[in-house]
């Protein structure tokens, strides 16, 4: 096979639909949200505003979240990045670049409606027997925070980080008597940094007593300053501060029913919670079997 030059000239421009099969998921994709009725559903700037640059349509905007959804790319720089590059895309929001920012503001501002549009896809799926296995499988998935471990406290990690805090401020003030006894120049340099690194130390030392008040308050021994929620969950290998998403997904095409998030880090004590997703998914049609 002879590779295509690079700089041959087309008579007739290449239609981006020539580059899609017919079977090719962004093409259900582009069809499920035509059918929408996205004012119903809470979706915002569905008419334009009379003055100022046109925003991009919500329905563009929701086509490309969805398919960042279906192909596990959750960053809107890289849905930014995705929407330049990526073929599927451009025929699936019709060559439109939006800018990460306006990617992040729709997710931020339309919460609600995307919670809807997820309704109306599994009564989508009802309507075509997509749903008709009898048989629900339900478990568990943890889901990182935005909250960073080194902003999350438990009672052993606080006294673990205090008394490293006190270590170090021990060694620093014996080094500042070391330092004493060399020669004045070279004393008075190294004392005057040591003494910046304790001022530093103390400081995080009155910071980590003002987190310890606030340990004091809370029901259950944890305490995450960015994500107040978020608990250390436990994970293969390691650990995370995050939150554990019970899901009920039927077994046949394998789709997702309904789903509840918690923040208790045991699948264990939340078989009820897992059982009260999968009725809630189902209604009132009766199940077979429940796997956990």
């Amino acid at each position: 096979m002879e590779q295509e030059e690079r700089s041959q000239i087309t008579f007739f421009p290449e239609c981006l639909d020539d580059y899609l099969t017919d079977d090719n998921p962004v093409r259900v994709v582009d069809a499920f949200v035509e059918g929408l009725h996205l004012a119903t559903l809470g979706f915002e700037g569905i008419t334009p505003a009379k003055t100022g640059r046109p925003a991009y349509h919500p329905a563009v905007l929701l086509k490309l979240y969805i398919y960042g959804y279906l192909n596990r790319i959750q960053s809107s720089r890289r849905l930014e990045r995705e929407a330049q590059r990526n073929v599927k895309l451009m025929w699936l929001i019709g060559r439109l670049t939006p800018d990460f920012k306006t990617i992040a503001n729709f997710r931020k501002d339309n919460g609600p409606a995307i919670r809807n549009t997820c309704r109306e896809f599994i009564l989508l799926c009802r309507k075509l027997d997509l749903l008709t296995d009898s048989t629900i499988a339900i478990d568990g998935s943890k889901f990182k925070a935005v909250n960073n471990r080194d902003k999350h406290f438990t009672q052993a990690k606080l006294q673990r980080r205090m008394k490293d805090l006190e270590e170090s401020i021990a060694r620093y003030l014996t080094e500042m008597d070391t330092a004493d006894r060399q020669e004045p120049e070279i004393a008075q340099l190294r004392t005057e940094r040591l003494k910046e690194k304790i001022a530093s130390l103390k400081a995080q030392l009155q910071v980590m007593q003002t987190v310890r008040q606030e340990l004091d308050k809370t029901p259950n021994g944890q305490l995450s300053q960015t994500d107040s929620d978020a608990r250390s969950m436990k994970t293969r290998g390691t650990g995370t501060v995050g939150y554990n998403v019970q899901a009920s997904v039927e077994t046949k095409h394998h789709l997702i029913i309904d789903h509840e998030v918690t923040n208790n880090p045991s699948d264990r004590s939340l078989r009820s919670v897992g059982i009260r997703v999968c009725q809630r998914g189902i209604k009132q049609r009766p199940v077979e079997g429940i796997a956990a």
